[in-house]
C-alpha cells in the first residue's frame, strides 16, 4: 500500500530550518524487507544481505558507545592522527562476514586493516564484539577469522589489474569524530555495491539520527537501489530490530542559491569555498540577508552530509579538494547513489560524475576536480557557474 503526500511541508529535526518553506513529497509504503517488489529491483538479493549487515554493525556501534569511555583502552589513534575505536574495526569484521558468506566472490573495498588491532591490543575487545552480532551459525568465529575479516577489505586484499570488477565499498564509521563526541554528533555506516563502475544499491545506517517519534526507537537506515529511488526508516526500537514503515525520500525543491541550506566539511570555512565570493554565510536562520545564505551546523564525515541532501534536510554539500590530502572512495560511494535516487546530483566541481575506477588497481581513492558537489539537482548549474567564475581567484 502507497500514500503519497504532495502538501507535506519539510520540517527539520534539530537542524536549523529553510528561511522557506519547502513543499516535500513522499510515499509511505508498509513494512517489508524491502519497499519495493524483489522482481523490480535487479540486486534485491545483494540489497537485503547489505541491510541486515549494516543493521547489525549499527546494534554493534550502540553497544560499543554505551561502554566506549569506561574503557579508554578502546580508542586508539592511527598514522594520520585520526581516532579508531573497536567499533570501526568490529564494524568491518561484521560487515565482511555476512557479505562473504553469501557472496564470498565479490571483493571488498574498506577503509581498515588488522595491523591497529594487534598492534594496540585490541583483538579480543574486537572478537567479542562481533561475536555477540555475528549470524555466525553453529560454527564458533576464532580471532583468525575476525583478524582475515578485517583485512579482506584491507589494502592489499585484492587487485583490480585495471578491469571493470563488482565489488562492496565500506565505511565502517563515516565521522568517528563525531561517534566519540556524543549523541549529538552524527556519524553513518555506509555500504555500497559496485558494478562495471556503477554503483547499483547502497544502505547507510546512522545511529543516532534525530526522530520525532517517541516510541522507544532512535536512527535512520536508507538504502537505494538503482531505478528504484531512495527509502528510510526507523532504525531500531527497544528490542533492538530495524522497525516501522518505509518511507520514500526526495531531495528539497529549493531552485534558489540564496534559499538553500548547505553543508560543508567540518574541516572547511566558507571563506575558503568559492560561493563565499557570492554570499555570506549565516547559522542562523532568521532574518536572512540577500546577499546571505543558510550554513547549517557542521556534522562529522561526508555520508551523514550525502544522507541530509537526500533525505531533504539540507540542499547542498560541498567539498573541496585538499592537495596535502587524499578523498576516499568510501566517503562517497553510498552516499552518490542515495542522492542519485532521491532526485539529486553529485558531481566533480566541473560538473563531471565520481569516477570510481581512476584508481585503476586499488578503487581506493578518487580525484574529483576541484572537489565535489552534491546538489538537490534543480540548483546544480547555478552552483557549477558560480564556482566556475570564481576559479580564477581562487
Amino acid at each position: 500500500m502507497y500514500i503519497l503526500d504532495t502538501g507535506a511541508r519539510f520540517s527539520a529535526v534539530r537542524f536549523s530550518p529553510s528561511p522557506t518553506p519547502l513543499r516535500r513529497r513522499y510515499f509511505i509504503v508498509r513494512a517489508t524487507n524491502l519497499p519495493f517488489p524483489k522482481h523490480q529491483a535487479k540486486y534485491h538479493k545483494e540489497l537485503e544481505v547489505a541491510i541486515d549487515a549494516v543493521d547489525r554493525a549499527c546494534r554493534l556501534c550502540v553497544d560499543v558507545k554505551r561502554s566506549l569511555f569506561s574503557s579508554k583502552e578502546k580508542i586508539v589513534e592511527k598514522n594520520d592522527q585520526t581516532p579508531v575505536t573497536i567499533a570501526d574495526f568490529g564494524v568491518q569484521a561484521l560487515v565482511s562476514l555476512e557479505l562473504s558468506k553469501v557472496f564470498p566472490s565479490i571483493p571488498l573495498v574498506a577503509e581498515e586493516d588488522s595491523h591497529f588491532v594487534r598492534a594496540n591490543n585490541l583483538v579480543s575487545s574486537v572478537v567479542s564484539e562481533v561475536k555477540s552480532k555475528a549470524s555466525i551459525g553453529d560454527n564458533e568465529l576464532s580471532d583468525a577469522d575476525v583478524l582475515e575479516a578485517i583485512d579482506r577489505g584491507g589494502k592489499d586484499a585484492y587487485a583490480f589489474c585495471n578491469k571493470p570488477a563488482t565489488y562492496w565499498v565500506l565505511d565502517p564509521i563515516d565521522g568517528t569524530r563525531g561517534f566519540l563526541k556524543g549523541d549529538d554528533a552524527l556519524y553513518v555506516i555506509g555500504l555500497a555495491l559496485v558494478v562495471d563502475n556503477e554503483i547499483v544499491l547502497g544502505v547507510m545506517g546512522c545511529p543516532n539520527w534525530p526522530e520525532e517519534i517517541s516510541d522507544g526507537s532512535t536512527g535512520t537506515l536508507m538504502l537505494s537501489h538503482i531505478g528504484r529511488g531512495t527509502w528510510t526508516k526507523r532504525l531500531q526500537n527497544v528490542s533492538g530490530k530495524v522497525t516501522g514503515d518505509w518511507t520514500r525520500c526526495f531531495v528539497d525543491a529549493c531552485v534558489l542559491v540564496n534559499k538553500a541550506r548547505f553543508c560543508i566539511q567540518e574541516s572547511q570555512t566558507w571563506e575558503s569555498l568559492p560561493l563565499s565570493g557570492f554570499f555570506d554565510a549565516s547559522i542562523v536562520s532568521e532574518d536572512l540577508q540577500h546577499k546571505e545564505i543558510l550554513l547549517l551546523p557542521t556534522c562529522c564525515g561526508s555520508l551523514c552530509k550525502y544522507l541530509m541532501v537526500a533525505s531533504g534536510r539540507a540542499s547542498v554539500f560541498l567539498l573541496r579538494a585538499k592537495t596535502q590530502r587524499t578523498i576516499k572512495s568510501w566517503d562517497h560511494a553510498v552516499g552518490i547513489i542515495c542522492v542519485h535516487e532521491a532526485g539529486g546530483k553529485v558531481t566533480d566541481w566541473e560538473g563531471d560524475e565520481i569516477n570510481l575506477e581512476e584508481d585503476q588497481s586499488e578503487r581506493r581513492l578518487i580525484f574529483p576536480a576541484g572537489g565535489v558537489v552534491v546538489s538537490n539537482g534543480s540548483l546544480h548549474n547555478q552552483i557549477l557557474e558560480m564556482i566556475s567564475s570564481a576559479s580564477p581567484t581562487l
